[in-house]
């Protein structure tokens, strides 16, 4: 008698476990006052989308390098580097050549957070930059296009 009164018991309390009780019953928008928010204009959703670029969201510093196409050449490989105090430094060496060039500078942000424009003293690239990728842009900041056009992404070393 005891053991069928304890698989009773075990049972009821498996059975009252095992109904679902509606802990969070469903907001009516209609009568909780709570439940009604204000849209997001326009204005608060750009503010968002702000917040977050690569300038304030990705580790951006750092050393990237490519081989880019060149017209005359195998390609040209160059390095460079991002600092965190706006500062760069690049190297272009062109393959199969004994040219090789250096710059330094600047380096500021667009208006967006995603797209950085060298300054030195004959370096003036424009690249938008990703996660542990840059994407060199044409002079215009448009993306390059073409069959060759994923030669222009520099990984981060």
């Amino acid at each position: 008698m005891k053991k069928s009164q304890i698989l009773g018991m075990a049972a009821v309390t498996f059975m009252v476990s095992c109904t679902q009780k509606d802990k969070n019953p469903e907001i009516n928008p209609k009568t909780d006052p709570m439940a009604i928010q204000a849209p997001i204009d326009s204005t608060s959703a750009n503010n968002m989308e702000a917040s977050h670029s690569a300038e304030n969201s990705l580790d951006w510093y750092g050393t990237y390098e490519a081989v880019v196409p060149c017209a005359d050449c195998p390609g040209i490989k160059t390095v460079l580097t991002l600092n965190k105090d706006k500062t760069f430094t690049i190297s272009e060496e062109y393959l199969e050549r004994k040219s090789k060039s250096e710059d330094k500078g600047t380096f500021e942000w667009d208006a967006t957070g995603s797209v950085v424009t060298l300054h030195g003293k004959s370096a003036k690239y424009k690249y938008k930059v990703g996660e542990n990728k840059i994407t060199q842009l044409d002079l215009s900041g448009q993306p390059i296009d073409g069959p060759n056009k994923d030669l222009y992404v520099f990984k981060k070393k």
